[in-house]
């Protein structure tokens, strides 16, 4: 049986090449993406992403979504007590914070020695947290606050 963390991973894949229709946060995956944490578009998404990745693996394993049904990334890491870390693995959610309670966030699908390979929603090939789709990225391990463990 897959971990919800694998299928997290497999719907993050699947989404890659979402873009938002008006580079305003908006298109049909992306409201969709906003809706599963109760926010309309116009919203940044990064977590939503990431919290729509779990919500859709967490039904599919009849299971509760581990996360915290928050579009705030900041929100979501002090949520996670207990299962925070600094160390990356497959199916950890990377948590990254830009101070004055800006963060972004992804789902780690790889390591490759001091990075971490990422899908990630909001961003773009610069890998801006306030982009126009869903984007693999290849980040620093060095530069997460951390990664929320499941």
């Amino acid at each position: 049986m897959d971990k919800i963390s694998d299928l997290a991973i497999k719907y993050a894949l699947s989404q890659v090449g979402v873009r938002e229709a008006t580079g305003k946060n908006d298109g049909p995956a992306v409201e969709s993406y906003l809706s599963s944490v109760g926010l309309g578009k116009g919203y940044s998404w990064c977590m939503a992403f990431v919290y729509w990745c779990f919500n859709k693996s967490a039904k599919d394993l009849s299971l509760k979504n581990p996360l915290y049904k928050t579009g705030g990334v900041l929100k979501e890491w002090e949520a996670s007590t207990g299962r925070k870390s600094k160390v990356p693995t497959v199916g950890s959610v990377m948590i990254l914070d830009y101070g004055k309670g800006l963060g972004h966030t992804g789902i780690v699908y790889g390591i490759d020695g001091l990075y971490v390979l990422t899908i990630e929603g909001n961003t773009n090939d610069n890998g801006s947290r306030e982009g126009i789709g869903v984007f693999k990225k290849k980040r620093l391990i060095s530069s997460a606050k951390g990664f929320i463990e499941f």
